[in-house]
């Protein structure tokens, strides 16, 4: 068995495991029982009544956080030559085509987001297989392939995120940092699981939002009343 921590056990006293806490209480607590010494991110997890096994009950989309993520974002645009000023200008960190292309190919991929456009997506398409395990892969219901390259960029570096179900149900998300105080925490929840709650699937049956938890890296989970949310 594990030994706990000094730390660790300090943390535990200062919640119950299982019960349900509002929201603005749970923010608070995730500060409290966070011992790590770097800026922890802060995550999300949240169980939906769904059987993401079925095409018409996937869950995937994008939000715009308010207060961002508190990481720095690293984005790659793979565009045409006359789109490469745009994507510069609204604060790409690598921008390019055929090189980028190339160099992804011999195993590159230290990147957070790639952003391109339709005309090349034929360019694109031939990564699938190294982009698509880890996430990378651009696609237009994420905003990603998109003729508004700056605007793409903008929106991104900024804080929006993209989310997808995974095969269990849950959809997992990073929504700030420790150092974030409660309330910007807090405002960042509730943006996140309302865009949860308006892509509902009209085939979903039952309970939606099956459980909810806060948690920082390293830490234990928060776990949230979901009606805490509407506080």
């Amino acid at each position: 068995m594990t030994k706990l921590t000094k730390n660790k056990k300090l943390a535990l006293e200062k919640f119950e495991r299982g019960k349900l806490y509002g929201l603005t209480e749970a923010c608070d607590l995730v500060k409290e029982i966070t011992t790590t010494k770097f800026d922890a991110s802060v995550d999300m997890d949240v169980r939906l009544g769904i059987d993401p096994r079925k095409s018409n009950q996937m869950v995937r989309g994008v939000v715009s956080l308010p207060h961002g993520t508190g990481k720095e974002t690293r984005v790659l645009v793979l565009c045409a030559p006359e789109k490469e000023d745009e994507a510069k200008e609204a604060g790409a960190d690598h921008v390019g085509l055929d090189d980028y292309v190339e160099k992804i190919k011999g195993g590159w991929t230290d990147i957070d987001v790639i952003i391109t456009m339709p005309s090349v997506m034929g360019k694109v398409g031939q990564l699938g297989r190294i982009l698509g395990p880890r996430g990378l892969m651009p696609n237009p219901k994420s905003g990603t392939v998109t003729m508004e390259i700056g605007k793409a960029v903008k929106e991104v570096k900024q804080g929006k995120i993209d989310f997808k179900v995974d095969k269990f149900g849950i959809i997992h998300a990073a929504i700030g940092k420790v150092s974030f105080t409660p309330q910007q925490i807090a405002d960042n929840a509730r943006e996140f699981v309302s865009t949860i709650n308006k892509l509902k699937p009209q085939a979903a049956k039952g309970t939606y939002l099956e459980s909810i938890f806060l948690s920082s890296t390293m830490s234990h989970g928060i776990k949230i009343d979901p009606k805490g949310l509407e506080e």
